[in-house]
């Protein structure tokens, strides 16, 4: 007689908003409808967004990766060169424009828009403090739209003791959109309290995307033994939102960008998982993780639903008179 062998029970408490926002959706269908309407090579300035899998599937497509505009061969100046999702420096398009490329610029709308509030701050005799991370491409490009010196780059409530501005009464404040929401807040709170005339921005800097993916979380890591976000090791939302599942209450949070990278032998007794993807992971990859868990529990879906995205953001239009098919977006949303 043959023994069945029978799955332990599991309960996935799959987040829902999660995965792409419409900055990364929008600049992902840039590099495609660029291909399908110039044709193969199109260039792509820094990672699209932060995902290999991302990258890997669009240079399946054509797309060819640089970090510098110096990388193009003079034989393909005349192909499409795209600027990523997270913003670059206005040495960037100038440096376009004197090589005579053809650019298009994929900066997330939300980012250009913490681009315009540092400007209007400088226009108004403030000095900058960006809150954010060093290094980070969005970091760079935003403090690229200024002057040398016109930019404080603030990353922790110890900078915030330590900064000594020419004059405490002009200051002005922007953040990186994809910060941790608390951590920002305790920043902004430390600078506050030092300089009771720092200037906000018009309009709130961490993007919806970002704050909508961290409440969810925050929602449901209570009492989960494991919380799996997808994403990549240099994806800033994407780290920060293991950092709210470990702060929220899960047992045990990880950063996973496939499957094959979930620790299986060190799991093998978890009841409930928590599962949200950062703002550039695509779908397809939870589903995989999902198509995982299920080869080897009983698995439970729980959707926990807590927000409603409408937004969207339209490709440039020059862009438009493609069309942009769900077979053209399958490698990164799959054939559903």
């Amino acid at each position: 007689m043959l023994q069945t062998t029978t799955k332990p029970p599991l309960t996935i408490r799959l987040c829902q908003p999660r995965g792409f926002c419409a900055g990364v959706d929008r600049a992902i269908q840039i590099v495609v409808l660029a291909l399908k309407k110039y044709g193969a090579p199109v260039y792509v300035r820094h990672e699209i967004v932060h995902n290999r899998y991302v990258v890997e599937g669009l240079q399946s497509l054509g797309a060819v990766f640089i970090e510098e505009l110096s990388e193009i061969p003079a034989e393909h100046r005349q192909s499409p060169v795209v600027f990523s999702a997270h913003g670059v420096p206005k040495s960037v398009p100038a440096d376009a424009q004197a090589r005579n490329l053809f650019y298009l610029d994929a900066t997330c709308p939300l980012v250009s828009k913490v681009h315009k509030q540092a400007m209007r701050h400088q226009r108004l005799g403030r000095h900058v403090l960006l809150i954010g991370h060093a290094g980070h491409p969005e970091v760079i490009g935003t403090m690229g739209q200024l002057p040398d010196g016109a930019v404080t780059l603030i990353e922790t409530e110890a900078d915030a003791a330590k900064l000594a501005p020419a004059d405490p009464q002009a200051l002005g404040f922007v953040t990186q959109t994809t910060l941790s929401v608390e951590d920002t807040a305790g920043i902004i709170r430390a600078l506050q309290d030092r300089f009771p005339q720092l200037h906000a921005p018009a309009a709130e800097s961490i993007c919806y995307a970002t704050t909508n993916r961290q409440e969810a979380v925050k929602e449901t890591a209570a009492g989960a033994d494991l919380y799996l976000i997808v994403g990549a090791p240099n994806s800033s939302n994407s780290r920060r939102l293991v950092e709210v599942a470990e702060r929220a209450g899960a047992s045990m949070s990880l950063l996973v960008q496939r499957a094959a990278e979930i620790p299986w032998n060190d799991i093998a007794g978890i009841s409930t998982l928590g599962l949200s993807a950062g703002a550039s992971a695509p779908e397809i990859i939870v589903d995989e993780i999902i198509d995982a868990f299920r080869q080897r529990f009983d698995v439970t879906i729980d959707l926990a639903i807590t927000a409603t995205e409408t937004e969207d953001f339209p490709v440039m239009r020059v862009l438009r008179d493609v069309e942009l098919t769900r077979a053209d977006m399958a490698f990164v949303n799959g054939a559903a």
